[in-house]
């Protein structure tokens, strides 16, 4: 048993040199495989930069218009120290000293 075992193992150490020189010649004979890929990239809209707890600077206030009648856009009234601007088409609860979002309501 043993003997064939050492026969069995010397001969796949004689014959692996061979399967792997015969492997590499069969690679270089065919032809190469291009893949060729289609890449779809989808651009989402985004809505509004605003977010919650964002510091809006001055430059950035004098565009907003304030609103006065909250309650023709259904927002709460804002509290003391607060206003609410309309940005874009949002309307943002801003402080009035610190410039800090406290909330956002999206434009309807």
């Amino acid at each position: 048993m043993k003997k064939i075992f050492a026969a069995l193992l010397s001969a796949s150490f004689l014959l692996s040199p061979m399967v792997v020189s015969q492997a590499s010649a069969d690679d270089h004979r065919r032809p190469p495989v291009v893949v060729q890929k289609k890449v779809v990239v989808k651009k989402t809209v985004v809505r509004s930069h605003w977010k919650k707890g964002y510091r809006v600077n001055a430059s950035e206030r004098r565009r907003f218009s304030n609103v006065n009648d909250y309650r023709r856009y259904r927002l709460a009234p804002p509290p003391r120290g607060y206003r609410w601007v309309r940005a874009d088409n949002d309307y943002l609860l801003i402080g009035v000293t610190s410039g800090i979002i406290s909330s956002i309501s999206a434009g309807r």
